[in-house]
């Protein structure tokens, strides 16, 4: 069996195996649950191992939580937990989302759910659901050719002005320039 390293073909030096190890966990995490952020991650990887520039836009995207904040911490929500709510969100991210209905979802009152979401994810129940909404709007406009405003009824937001306001106070940018800036050619 034979062992491939990859190599920088501008250096000729073995690629830092953290960026590859980076996209490869992202492309797990995102297979099932968003096929387009994955495909994305695939193109990337294999742009590493080509002469062509890895697009910005990887960078670019928001964080599917808050860096720092894991499941288990003490008070919060179990593991398992956090993936049923996450994949329930995911699911229905189009449709609007209740707090009661995720609590129902882990057999938690609102109150408390409200409380261990916060401990475990950093932010609320609430800017988690936007962060999300606003992180497949990103990797929507990165992978179609679809308007701001089909998008942001995709995402499960009232309309472009909606998507725009949301977008600008998360990104700090407008949905159209970040979109100019980060479209992947071709």
């Amino acid at each position: 069996m034979q062992q491939v390293i990859l190599l920088n073909r501008q250096t000729g030096w073995p690629f830092e195996t953290a960026a590859a190890a980076q996209l490869i966990v992202g492309i797990g995490r995102s297979l099932e649950a968003d096929p387009g952020l994955a495909r994305y991650y695939l193109r990337c990887l294999a742009e590493m191992v080509t002469d062509d520039e890895v697009p910005s836009a990887l960078s670019n995207i928001l964080p599917e939580r808050r860096p720092g904040y894991e499941a288990g911490a003490q008070g919060g929500l179990a593991s398992w937990q956090i993936k049923r709510v996450i994949q329930h969100v995911e699911s229905e991210l189009e449709n609007a989302l209740r707090i009661e209905d995720l609590a129902q979802l882990i057999d938690l009152s609102p109150g408390h759910f409200c409380r261990t979401f916060k401990v475990s994810m950093g932010e609320t129940a609430h800017s988690f659901i936007i962060r999300r909404r606003i992180r497949r709007a990103q990797i929507l406009m990165i992978e179609t050719r679809s308007s701001l405003s089909q998008i942001a009824c995709s995402c499960g937001l009232a309309d472009q002005a909606h998507l725009t306001r949301l977008f600008r106070k998360m990104v700090g940018d407008t949905p159209m320039n970040w979109r100019r800036g980060n479209q992947i050619p071709g």
